[in-house]
C-alpha cells in the first residue's frame, strides 16, 4: 500500500487544492479543507492510502489536471510501513 501525499507550493490557490481533494480523492468539504490546511501549515498532507497502481494513477491525474490549469501542484506516493 502507498500513501498519496500532496506537497505545498507558494502558488497554487487553497481553493484549487480543496477542489482537487474532492474531485480525485473523494473528500467532502470538511475533510478536503483539513488536508489543505495540513499541506499549507506542514508542507505536506496525506490524501489517502491505495494500492500502488491506484496511487500512481491518481498522482498522474492530479498532475495533468493541475498542469492544464497552470498550477504547480504536486503529489507523490510513499510506501506505507506495515
Amino acid at each position: 500500500m502507498y500513501q498519496v501525499v500532496l506537497l505545498n507550493d507558494d502558488y497554487t490557490p487553497m481553493e484549487f487544492v480543496v477542489k482537487v481533494l474532492q474531485k480525485f480523492f473523494g473528500k467532502n468539504i470538511e475533510q478536503a479543507t483539513r488536508v489543505m490546511l495540513q499541506v499549507h501549515h506542514e508542507g505536506r498532507g496525506i490524501c489517502g492510502v491505495y494500492p500502488r497502481d491506484i496511487a500512481s494513477t491518481r498522482i498522474a491525474l492530479v498532475g495533468q489536471y493541475a498542469q492544464a490549469r497552470q498550477h504547480p501542484l504536486q503529489c507523490i506516493m510513499e510506501p506505507v510501513d506495515d
